[in-house]
């Protein structure tokens, strides 16, 4: 089982709060903080998704270059 999801080339953490009964997680590897959450694994992915899809419309509408994680 792996603790990480991979979309558009984004790599986001899968972490659960057992306190808060919530699954959420970030983009890793970037600067700018993307966050997500769902009750459960496929909402999860879904917001994922959305926070992704949110942050590149957000760089095309302001003109600025979304960052990338640096591969070696």
């Amino acid at each position: 089982m792996k603790n990480w999801m991979n979309y558009k080339g984004y790599i986001g953490s899968m972490e659960f709060s057992e306190e808060d009964n919530v699954f959420y997680g970030k983009v890793q590897g970037i600067r700018s903080l993307i966050s997500y959450e769902g009750t459960n694994v496929n909402e999860l992915a879904g917001d994922f998704h959305n926070a992704v899809d949110e942050y590149l419309e957000s760089c095309r509408q302001d003109g600025t270059k979304p960052e990338r994680i640096f591969h070696v």
